[in-house]
Parts: C-alpha cells; structure tokens; sequence
C-alpha cells in the first residue's frame, strides 16, 4: 500500500490538488450551505437503493428492514450490468414512481448510478457506500490507477465479454468479513456483469450540485480505501468509516442505514 499521511488520504495524489481539496473543505465549513450538506431540511420518504458488481438487489435486504422500520418507502434496483446508460435507465425508472424527494443510494459500482443519475429532479440527496465516484466524464480507470490495485482485481474472471469473481476472490476479498456459509450463499447469486459496463463514463456528476454522504469501508479489498477516501473529500462528503469488508451494507447494516437515514433528515 501507499504510505498515507495523516488526513488518510494517499501521497500518490499531486499534493497541489490534495492542497486545494483541503481549501474548499475549509471554505465549505465556513459556509452557511454545509449545515444543507448535513441532513435534508424535512424528513425524506423515499429511498432508491442500487447494487453493484458481483451482485443483485437483495444485497440490500440487511438494510431495507432498518428503513422501514421508520417509515422509509424503499425500493432496491435491480441492475442490468450490462452498460451503464441501461443501468442509469433502470434506476432513471424507479426515480419516476417515487413520489416525492428521494434519497439515492449506491454500493461500489453503482456509485457510477448515483452520479449520474443523481441529478434526477426527484433526488434530493445521494449515499455513497464504498463506491465509484468519479466526476463528469472523468475516466475512473485512471482515477484508481493512482493508487495501489486492490486484491480483488485479480480474482475477476471472463467468459468471453461476461464477467465475475472468482469463488476464492468473493470469499476473501469481496465479503471477507462475512462467516464462510454466508459468504459462499452470496457467491451463489453473484450476477455476472458485461465487460462493456466498465467502459462507461458518466456525463453528469451529481454530487456537485447535491448534498452527498459516504461510507468508507476501512478494510476493503475491492476499492482501495485511500481511494474511497480521496472521492469523498473530493465531493466534501458527509463521511463515515466502517471498519468493514466491501460488503458493509451486508456486514453492517445499523451503521449503513443510519447513514441512509441521515440522509433523509431522520
């Protein structure tokens, strides 16, 4: 790993850069619109929830309970994995039936989603969870090559254009922090993904324009967390870690929903 100093945030990125990120979070702080960045200014009913790599919509059922539980609307995408502009398109859908401001919300991949379509006129805030985060048309490949690769990159197997990982790379770089049986359940479901889905660049880039939470996951080995962290300072996120796998939505539901409802001003 790349040595870190003492912001957790890689030296491998142009300190210039790292310096004026730095700058805008302090003038951010000063700002009387970072209180608006903290929580929605009334409670939001609606949450959108969509899945990444290597897996389905039910990743989200240790979460979806938790909102519910406070009266949350929640609706979990099922996303194609096929190209990005279909899987904008399937969550473009559900963000059409909500009723009202919605929170939406993305692990790993589908943070490419959230950006951009985030800029929904129903979105009134996004959640990132250990996910993509890259700005408009920013060619996130080049993004993550400034940092150290993370173990399950190797583990990612294809037929012809269809990709997944490995059952070894799921087990211990995917969902490491999950007991073996459950893990090797989730395996079992793994969805596959088209290799044309990772050449998509977003257009939009939401966070800009729209208040914006994290969830660094501090153990993962699926996106490097110095990674994680250098997105969420980039977007002057609301920012949490979770000493967790890349699965914290599965590992740690509580801290992920509360987050989520953070979010929606609960």
């Amino acid at each position: 790993m790349a040595p870190s100093d003492p912001s957790g945030v890689s030296t491998s990125v142009d300190r210039r850069q790292f310096s004026g990120l730095l700058a805008l979070g302090a003038l951010a702080a000063a700002s009387p619109a970072t209180a608006m960045r903290t929580a929605a200014a009334r409670p939001i009913s609606n949450v959108v929830l969509v899945h990444g790599l290597f897996a389905d919509g039910s990743s989200w059922l240790e979460v979806i309970p938790r909102l519910q539980a406070h009266g949350v609307n929640v609706t979990s995408v099922q996303n194609p994995l096929t190209t990005l502009e279909e899987a904008v398109a399937a969550t473009r859908e559900v963000l059409d039936r909500q009723d009202g401001p919605t929170v939406l919300a993305g692990h790993s991949f589908s943070g490419m989603i959230v950006t951009e379509a985030g800029v929904h006129p129903n979105v009134s805030t996004l959640v990132y969870v250990a996910a993509r985060a890259p700005d408009a048309g920013e060619d996130y490949a080049a993004l993550a090559s400034r940092f150290p690769p993370p173990p399950a990159s190797a583990g990612i197997v294809y037929d012809g254009d269809v990709g997944r990982l490995s059952e070894a790379a799921f087990l211990r770089d995917f969902a490491g922090d999950l007991p073996p049986a459950r893990a090797r359940a989730l395996f079992a479901v793994q969805q596959p993904f088209r290799k044309a889905l990772l050449a998509g660049r977003t257009t939009n880039a939401a966070w800009r324009s729209k208040p914006s939470f994290y969830a660094v996951s501090s153990e993962d080995r699926t996106i490097n967390p110095e990674l994680q962290r250098y997105m969420a300072l980039r977007m002057r996120a609301d920012t949490v870690e979770i000493q967790s796998s890349h699965v914290s939505l599965i590992s740690h539901p509580r801290e992920v929903a509360a987050l989520v409802l953070k979010a929606s001003g609960r």
